[in-house]
């Protein structure tokens, strides 16, 4: 008996993985009692689930575009749709790509296989990530600067902040950066997932090119407020930590020239299996797939748009990532920090708050309690 179950666990865990793959699908078209003969007639009847959901973040983008909210609301529903993809490539492609990955072929009920639904997930996605920086750049960017709020680059800013930029990266960026090289005697760095990284090209006193991995720490605030001018103006001006740190790369490579930077960011699997009926201690399980999160093999690379082939070539290569897993941006990548200017003190700039009306009572000084007692009340609740 004990070697009748050992020759069968391996044909248990094969059942076990395809049901694990399996769950991530739709019902099929036998589930759903539809005969095989009107299944590909039945495929056009339905939507797929992912580029579903796909047009819901569109519409979410919509409100980004809204000429009608205030301008960080708009600000905001744009970090929330960057945000909102980080997720779907976490749980959602990461999903599809184990489905491949296992063999599982099933078509979804819209009659798309995996892989033909991760190729139409690739052509949507890019083309909603150049709506997304078309809206940053075109029209949040230019209102943002007219309306007093600057988001800038190195080059665009003033001596004086150029001077307290540089004090700054010495005394709080310097101490947390790790540069780490990658050549035959150094292995590539892992990356964490949504981290954001610089690509540095060094070349040494030899002449020898070299590649190094310069991460954006995540201890430090994205975008980094500047000091109110000597004019007293009420200008929020900001400057971008991955521009700060590019600027001072040599102090990173002494004795090396820098001869090229480029930013890059990637999102890793973070789907989490829990088979509770097997999980002795559940609060123990899940803890250790959190931990694992972190191990999840790569499903998409976000590259700056300048970054040449060579380049590109080197991450994806030991990032283990096919072409359409790796997506040309205009910087700045990872929108999701643009949250960070909701927290500016501009109400001209925000909804007003909402104050919900209090529910009044027959008699001054009346509580929601007494007022219950007296008959039923019927409240309205508006979905927004």
């Amino acid at each position: 008996m004990t070697m009748v179950a050992k020759e069968r666990q391996p044909e248990r865990q094969n059942r076990a993985r395809t049901q694990k793959h399996r769950k991530h699908l739709p019902l099929s078209t036998a589930d759903r009692g539809i005969s095989t003969e009107s299944a590909a007639l039945d495929c056009s009847l339905y939507i797929n689930r992912e580029l579903s959901w796909l047009e819901f973040n569109t519409r979410v983008l919509e409100e980004a575009l809204d000429q009608r909210h205030p301008l960080l609301e708009r600000v905001k529903f744009l970090a929330i749709v960057s945000s909102n993809l980080d997720e779907f490539f976490m749980i959602r492609v990461a999903a599809i790509k184990e489905q491949i990955t296992a063999g599982v072929a099933e078509p979804s009920p819209d009659g798309r296989s995996p892989l033909q639904q991760l190729k139409a997930i690739h052509a949507r996605v890019e083309t909603l990530l150049q709506q997304m920086s078309s809206c940053f750049w075109q029209d949040l960017h230019p209102k943002l600067a007219a309306a007093g709020v600057f988001l800038l680059k190195m080059h665009e800013l003033e001596p004086a902040e150029r001077t307290w930029v540089k004090e700054y990266f010495a005394r709080d960026i310097f101490p947390v950066l790790t540069p780490l090289a990658f050549d035959p005697g150094h292995p590539f760095p892992y990356i964490s997932n949504l981290s954001l990284s610089l690509a540095v090209v060094v070349r040494s006193p030899k002449g020898e090119e070299k590649f190094a991995r310069v991460k954006v720490p995540d201890v430090l605030p994205r975008l980094i407020r500047l000091p109110a001018g000597s004019d007293g103006r009420e200008a929020s001006r900001f400057v971008w930590l991955e521009e700060v740190i590019g600027e001072n790369l040599a102090l990173l490579f002494p004795g090396m020239v820098v001869k090229e930077y480029y930013i890059f960011r990637l999102t890793r699997n973070a789907d989490i299996e829990i088979e509770e009926d097997e999980a002795g201690d559940l609060i123990s399980m899940i803890a250790e797939g959190i931990r694992q999160r972190r191990f999840g093999s790569v499903v998409r690379v976000g590259i700056q748009d300048t970054m040449p082939a060579r380049i590109r070539d080197i991450l994806a290569e030991n990032l283990e990532v096919t072409p359409d897993d790796v997506y040309r941006l205009a910087p700045p990548l990872g929108l999701s920090h643009l949250m960070a200017l909701m927290k500016l003190h501009r109400p001209d700039l925000k909804d007003s708050p909402f104050v919900p009306a209090p529910l009044r009572g027959e008699e001054e000084g009346d509580d929601i309690l007494a007022a219950i007692r007296r008959g039923d009340i019927v409240l309205h609740h508006p979905y927004d």
